[in-house]
């Protein structure tokens, strides 16, 4: 594809973008009195302009129905959480029985280490990337230590190749095939979160498996951004946020998905609660607990449909686009990105460096040599609103849903002035 660094260019991409129109849903901040280029949907999505009336109609029930509004709200809150399922399957490649909502992120991983990692004398090992978000660490770490093992021998972190700045997906299987019959989980981010790299979810899952590991995926930055089919790679489980790409509010509502063949399993190591046992008996309190046939069964608490209810705005978005478009325009508008920064590079003296690698989704990340916080500081008050990673990382994520061609080249011309006026 033939690019080229002009308005003219750029705004004739976006009069030809079947998306276009959706830009238009969304409320963008403003700087200097112009609406920002927002490349962080990859922190926290934008709000979309329907959100409030999904938000307004529970305070408006809540408000004349009281209680009541748990069984008579025009979409009663006892089952809200039932309508996520279906739109939520289609973006993340499931069965709408195999996805639930709950919790949060790491709230929901450490519930479904209960019932995924399982770890005996001698398999008890784990697999996850070299330097994982923070939380998984974390979490990872401490289910280990609850288990009596030491985290220095149980987790098995795979490294980055000396001078490379992404995963290699033969030394992941390299890896998987080495631990053998010691390995109880493989548990990576399927999008890395520093450096944008996708990871081979299909080839990794195979391996997992044929080695007699459970697998899971942290999804937080591949869901609503990369294709998934969690059900046909047979993945054991998966948890994500969804105020990323799926631009649901800060800090909001997590999915899960559970693969079909264990939701028959009565007896499967879980923490269990009252919203997890079967609706058609929840409400005769009785003593024993009766797992729903579905995802469902790892909720534990009602959830919260004031966080719900964003959530569903923003997936009736995505049913009506469906992933198949996102991914078309997060393919090109990436590429135009890239051009962009190739473009600047060759006339300014800094060199840009990106590091994420062609295996990836809407996210660039760019190391700025010979550049630092003040370049970021400059285009933040541009109204060019970035991510800074230590020591001079940018991360750049232009969301197919509302960034626009002439954003990326608008860009471009402020990142040069920045980097010149120095």
């Amino acid at each position: 594809m033939t690019f080229e660094n002009t308005l003219a260019f750029a705004r004739d991409f976006d009069e030809h973008d079947a998306l276009k129109a959706y830009r238009e849903q969304f409320h963008f901040p403003q700087v200097n009195g112009k609406d920002v280029i927002y490349f962080t949907g990859n922190s926290l999505g934008l709000q979309p302009k329907r959100t409030q009336k999904y938000v307004d109609d529970i305070m408006k029930d809540w408000r004349e129905l009281a209680v009541e509004g748990h069984f008579y709200a025009e979409k009663p809150w006892w089952d809200y959480h039932e309508r996520l399922a279906r739109p939520l399957a289609s973006v993340v490649g499931a069965k709408p029985e195999e996805v639930s909502v709950m919790n949060t992120l790491t709230v929901n991983l450490h519930f479904l280490m209960v019932s995924f990692y399982r770890p005996t004398a001698k398999r008890f090992k784990i697999i996850c990337e070299e330097k994982a978000f923070p939380s998984d660490q974390y979490m990872l770490q401490s289910q280990v230590r609850f288990h009596g093992h030491d985290p220095a021998n149980a987790i098995v972190a795979i490294k980055k190749r000396a001078g490379e700045h992404f995963w290699r997906t033969d030394d992941v299987l390299k890896t998987i095939k080495e631990v053998g019959d010691e390995l109880a989980l493989v548990l990576i981010g399927g999008v890395n979160y520093y450096n944008g790299q996708v990871f081979d979810m299909a080839e990794i899952t195979k391996a997992g498996k044929m080695a007699g590991a459970m697998v899971g995926w942290d999804l937080a930055h591949a869901v609503g951004n990369v294709e998934l089919k969690l059900h046909d790679w047979q993945v054991d489980f998966a948890a994500w946020c969804s105020y990323k790409y799926m631009n649901s509010g800060p800090g909001n509502a997590s999915g899960i998905f559970v693969n079909e063949k264990y939701l028959d399993e009565v007896d499967i190591p879980r923490f269990e609660g009252w919203w997890g046992t079967k609706k058609e008996t929840r409400f005769q309190m009785k003593p024993e607990f009766e797992p729903i046939e579905t995802a469902d069964a790892w909720q534990v608490s009602n959830p919260p449909v004031l966080s719900l209810a964003p959530y569903l705005a923003s997936l009736e978005l995505f049913d009506e686009v469906g992933m198949s478009a996102l991914i078309q325009k997060q393919k090109k508008l990436t590429a135009y990105l890239e051009f962009i920064l190739k473009e600047i590079d060759k006339e300014v003296e800094s060199t840009f460096e990106i590091i994420t690698p062609e295996a990836r989704g809407c996210q660039l990340s760019v190391f700025l040599h010979g550049e630092g916080r003040p370049l970021f500081d400059y285009l933040m008050k541009k109204g060019v609103i970035v991510d800074w990673r230590e020591p001079n990382v940018i991360r750049l994520a232009p969301v197919p849903f509302y960034c626009s061609y002439e954003d990326m080249y608008r860009f471009g011309h402020i990142l040069k002035k920045g980097i010149l006026s120095k």
